[in-house]
């Protein structure tokens, strides 16, 4: 149960690392949705630049709560498996499947398979239904609407936000799954906020391949550690100190 345990508090630092990580391929794609939401808005909250970092924010606050509720239903899937295969069993699949996912996505980003990117097509059903009530709060007027459009924004199909929700599963807590995505979507603020210094310096590193290929072998790390927990430096500690 402490073994357990310690591997569950370890997830959260994963997933922000993970989110961190993530950044330097979504940095496009959700940098170009804040540059059009920015856009969209009245000039006089574009003008103010508080106003228009509150309304980043709840476009922020939004997505990661999707994140979160995402980790929610994610950290019940144990729950399921346990029915047909037991508890042990059903959290060792989990266990496996997410570090294959993560080993996907370390090759990914570091530009050694391509391909991981049709996995995103699984979540293409549920972005269908969603996106044309998004659509449909454009123009952003209001904080509660950027806060909704942020929701709406949080469910578009993303391979490494799936990597995320593997991880979470393994939590087979809903509360861990969604504090899992929580720090997961925290790591992602930095480029989705779309301003300042640091999404400059992070545009710069997104662009440097051996940069890349660093952190998708530090990712494959991380794969390879959430499949045997026992090797995890980070669990043993946890664990010497109880």
């Amino acid at each position: 149960m402490h073994d357990l345990d310690a591997a569950i508090s370890t997830s959260y630092l994963v997933a922000l690392i993970m989110g961190l990580f993530s950044s330097l391929h979504c940095l496009g794609m959700c940098g170009s949705i804040i540059g059009s939401l920015t856009l969209s808005l009245r000039r006089e909250i574009r003008e103010q630049k508080s106003t228009l970092s509150a309304f980043v924010l709840c476009y922020n606050l939004g997505r990661i709560t999707s994140y979160s509720l995402g980790g929610m239903l994610a950290g019940t899937a144990e729950h399921v498996l346990s029915l047909p295969f037991g508890e042990g069993h059903g959290h060792r699949i989990l266990q496996v499947v997410s570090a294959l996912i993560m080993t996907g996505a370390g090759l990914h980003l570091a530009g050694w398979f391509p391909r991981f990117a049709y996995i995103e097509k699984a979540g293409i059903v549920i972005w269908r239904r969603l996106e044309p009530h998004g659509r449909r709060l454009i123009p952003v007027e209001t904080l509660p609407k950027a806060y909704v459009f942020g929701m709406v924004w949080g469910w578009l199909p993303c391979g490494l936000v799936y990597t995320a929700l593997a991880l979470a599963a393994t939590t087979g807590d809903a509360l861990r799954g969604t504090l899992t995505m929580l720090a997961f979507g925290l790591g992602t603020v930095p480029a989705a906020v779309g301003v300042g210094v640091m999404t400059s310096w992070m545009i710069r590193l997104s662009n440097l391949r051996r940069f890349r290929q660093v952190a998708g072998v530090f990712m494959i790390i991380l794969a390879i550690l959430a499949a045997f927990p026992w090797i995890n430096p980070m669990v043993r500690h946890s664990l010497g100190t109880l």
